[in-house]
């Protein structure tokens, strides 16, 4: 929890809140002296007013809770497939040659792209949005797994070599601490992939409870001031789950910076 605080208290996070300021006090003064339609760009109150009867109504809770377990869910599978494939790319030269060219062909496709195929496969339904989520986070894990896993040191291998190290004792203790940095990188990164595949699949597939449909139904009354309070609400939650897993990271290889 330390970390976390200190993590939002850091003169990074205090000099990067200037433009978030500077924003927000030339959106009130566009709103105030009516610079711009205001029925689009409503005035900062009315964002605050739909923001708390949203909340007192429980329905942005809701939509919040729905976004954030489908995530986890996404998230949860595309780590343990990225970690995987990536596992197997770096360890094995066979699976290396045979399947990294069309991983990298695949990855070139844009993620938005797959949508109509997975909405042919799976439906638009919460499978497909699951999906979409998993392939958002899989492709930074495989990545990072397999550039981990191969930059661990030849000494080091060596030694386990020495020592009779049993494939296991070699996999736990001389892999997976040295290739630790780089496969904490691709979960984080994953994390963040995860979050946006998660309002881009609610935005673009079946409406359901979202924070992605709440600013689509937004969008359909033209309350635009709802489409905004979805719009801070994702950036936010974006934020938070970003200061989280590099506070976990840094606590989490904190062995490793006293190492050096």
């Amino acid at each position: 929890m330390s970390a976390i605080t200190h993590a939002l208290t850091a003169p990074r996070l205090r000099r990067g809140l200037v433009l978030p300021i500077f924003l927000v006090v030339a959106w009130i003064v566009v709103c105030r002296y009516e610079l711009a339609n205001t029925r689009i760009l409503v005035p900062p109150l009315a964002v605050w007013e739909a923001a708390r009867g949203l909340h007192e109504s429980g329905e942005l809770w809701g939509h919040l809770r729905a976004s954030l377990l489908r995530d986890l869910l996404g998230l949860s599978l595309g780590v343990a497939a990225g970690t995987a494939v990536g596992g197997l790319l770096a360890l094995s030269r066979v699976a290396d040659r045979l399947l990294s060219p069309s991983f990298h062909a695949a990855k070139q496709v844009a993620l938005f792209a797959w949508i109509p195929l997975m909405s042919v496969w799976l439906g638009v339904g919460e499978e497909a949005k699951v999906a979409f989520i998993a392939l958002s986070a899989f492709y930074p894990v495989v990545v990072n797994t397999h550039e981990g896993v191969r930059s661990v040191a030849v000494e080091h291998l060596e030694v386990a070599r020495v020592l009779r190290f049993s494939r296991w004792q070699v996999l736990r203790k001389v892999v997976l601490p040295s290739a630790a940095p780089s496969l904490f990188a691709g979960v984080h990164q994953g994390l963040i992939y995860a979050w946006l595949g998660t309002i881009g699949a609610e935005y673009l597939l079946e409406p359901a409870p979202g924070v992605g449909s709440l600013m689509v139904d937004g969008r359909e009354r033209f309350a635009m001031d709802v489409v905004l309070v979805g719009l801070i609400v994702s950036g936010l939650v974006g934020f938070g789950l970003n200061a989280l897993a590099t506070a976990a990271e840094e606590r989490l290889l904190r062995w490793r910076v006293r190492g050096v």
